[in-house]
């Protein structure tokens, strides 16, 4: 029972940081305030994520490692790196949520190194997402007929989502090409969140697969 409990609260934290993450990739429609706000109440939730997942520590210096687990260990390592760096540089260049952590770092630094760790936060929070599908759902009975319609569908949609990451010139954001984001101001909120989902569809799209190749050959 308690255990049941602990897994609903961790589905719980799962979701609000998935919602959380793509309120924040919406700066264009929440602005600066709210975007620190929001940024705060992910952090924090980070946080609280770790600590529901303490046994996953204990459990990754235990049992032997297939490429699946190789692989999953290594972007979840990498989400609390950049998670880490994308809070700090923020909490840099805040003006409002927590004012007087403002220029714990240089400016030109926290801005460029917020803005690349922010996305590339989003794809390795896509592919954690997609890493872990197969195993939430291995237990629903779904006909072959299903299957094959549930692919084709996120299929497209994950195509979809590498025509938007395109588009809005993420790639250039992740390798530090940029220092700003050039933010669509007058695009429909609306809009907005469903290019950010449909993107972060893709990347969980990848790690569905990834997980379901890798668990295949093991």
């Amino acid at each position: 029972m308690q255990s049941k409990q602990s897994t609903i609260v961790k589905r719980i934290v799962d979701v609000l940081l998935t919602v959380l993450l793509l309120c924040l990739m919406a700066y264009q429609v929440t602005g600066e305030k709210y975007h620190e706000w929001i940024g705060i109440g992910m952090t924090i939730l980070v946080i609280v994520h770790q600590i529901l997942n303490r046994k996953w520590y204990k459990a990754s210096f235990k049992g032997k490692y297939n490429a699946y687990r190789i692989l999953t260990l290594m972007i979840d390592v990498s989400l609390i790196v950049v998670f880490a760096l994308t809070a700090f540089c923020g909490m840099s260049m805040s003006s409002h949520a927590v004012p007087f952590l403002y220029g714990m770092t240089k400016l030109s630094f926290a801005r460029k190194m917020h803005l690349a760790m922010s996305y590339w936060a989003f794809v390795l929070m896509g592919i954690h997402l997609g890493l872990h599908i197969p195993a939430m759902t291995s237990k629903l009975k779904i006909p072959d007929k299903g299957k094959i319609i549930i692919s084709s569908v996120m299929c497209i949609v994950a195509g979809i989502g590498l025509f938007f990451f395109l588009k809005n010139n993420i790639p250039d954001y992740l390798f530090f090409k940029t220092p700003f984001a050039f933010l669509d101001y007058e695009k429909a909120a609306a809009m907005v969140f469903l290019e950010n989902i449909l993107i972060l569809s893709f990347w969980a799209y990848t790690g569905t697969w990834a997980a379901l190749l890798l668990r295949e050959k093991d």
